[in-house]
């Protein structure tokens, strides 16, 4: 039985993920800004009041978590907002700059805080998006989104080569066009298929993986 962390974890992608591993009986840290009581029926340990974004929220999870060793950690919580060239005023930017506190820091200093935590061996899922390649970018915009997942999957490399010494591998992962409370409902598959991909990714993930991005479905993604 393994042990795994996820955060955002109150709805949507993360709760889906809450309910499937806890119901293959590994032991889920449901991790919150805002607690759910859909997240509390999957039997998970819910820590709330961690806003990704507060550097004391999250330095004090190691002791919110107890003795804990995590086997599994899923690095879920994100935001997203539109920001088109034609409208990039004073509330544009702030939009901008909340979504790099949130997408692309807060895996950084959940990851950070937590990896004296982390059992050697253990697994690092980063949901991003492929809105973050470069390469795939055909249609502009979303500027803030795009820019803080392309910045996040940067970190994720820097994690797998930092944390490979220790057996710990890291992956980017994708979910799909998930119809979530984020997107307004809107989506192509639902929540729960996207975390069972999401798992299934997870439990295949070895260092021969580590550093490497990738759609949930198993498809490889460019940069």
């Amino acid at each position: 039985m393994a042990t795994w962390l996820i955060t955002g974890a109150n709805r949507g992608i993360g709760l889906s993920l809450s309910k499937q591993l806890a119901a293959r009986g590994d032991t889920v840290i449901g991790v919150c800004r805002k607690p759910s009581q859909a997240l509390v029926e999957t039997g998970a340990t819910v820590v709330d009041g961690v806003d990704v974004s507060d550097a004391d929220a999250v330095a004090a999870l190691p002791s919110r978590i107890g003795q804990a060793r995590i086997d599994g950690l899923v690095l879920n919580a994100g935001i997203f907002t539109n920001e088109t060239l034609d409208a990039l005023d004073a509330d544009a930017f702030a939009r901008i700059q909340r979504q790099f506190e949130v997408n692309t820091l807060g895996p950084l200093r959940v990851a950070a805080a937590l990896q004296d935590r982390l059992a050697d061996g253990a697994r690092i899922g980063i949901v991003t998006s492929r809105m973050g390649s470069i390469a795939d970018n055909g249609s502009g915009a979303y500027y803030g989104y795009r820019a803080s997942k392309a910045a996040v999957n940067a970190i994720g490399k820097s994690l797998a080569v930092d944390l490979a010494p220790r057996g710990i591998a890291v992956c980017l992962l994708h979910p799909g066009r998930v119809a979530t409370d984020m997107l307004g409902g809107q989506g192509d598959i639902g929540p729960d298929e996207a975390a069972a991909n999401l798992i299934q990714r997870l439990d295949g993930l070895t260092l021969a993986d580590t550093g490497t991005f990738w759609h949930a479905n198993g498809t490889p993604l460019p940069w």
